[in-house]
């Protein structure tokens, strides 16, 4: 089999078991935590690694137990500044990297029931990321 009928064929995804793995807000977060701090919270200010913990609107925020220096799993990520959910970012990942060809801002408001613009900063953001990771790796 050629390459490119291998990446054609791969396995990809279903809807179900992307919504089993990432379909809650705890999900995308412990996610997140581990794709962040892989060896558990870090402060970046002290170094310290203890941490406590509280919830805002659409994340959690961790406190230094050292310096009580304030963080959380969105600083310094695509997601920082955001006041959608977790969970409307991660399936609107989803549905980006799922898309055999390319989505458009207007199928992302109507799977996501956000409005045009959200759709459209999403779809920006989301993709910018891509091409920045993807210029990241070694071919």
């Amino acid at each position: 089999m050629d390459s490119k009928h291998h990446i054609q064929f791969q396995k990809g995804l279903s809807l179900p078991d992307f919504l089993s793995r990432f379909g809650t807000r705890e999900q995308c977060e412990m996610h997140l935590e581990l794709k962040k701090w892989p060896y558990g919270f870090l402060c970046g200010k002290c170094g310290c690694k203890e941490s406590s913990t509280f919830n805002k609107v659409n994340h959690t925020v961790f406190e230094c137990s050292h310096c009580h220096h304030q963080t959380s799993l969105i600083v310094g990520t695509l997601f920082e500044r955001t006041h959608l959910p977790l969970t409307i970012w991660y399936l609107a990942i989803y549905f980006i990297s799922e898309a055999k060809t390319s989505i458009s801002a207007l199928d992302l408001h109507r799977k996501l029931g956000v409005n045009h613009k959200t759709a459209w900063l999403l779809h920006q953001k989301i993709m910018h990321s891509m091409v920045a990771e993807e210029r990241k790796q070694p071919i």
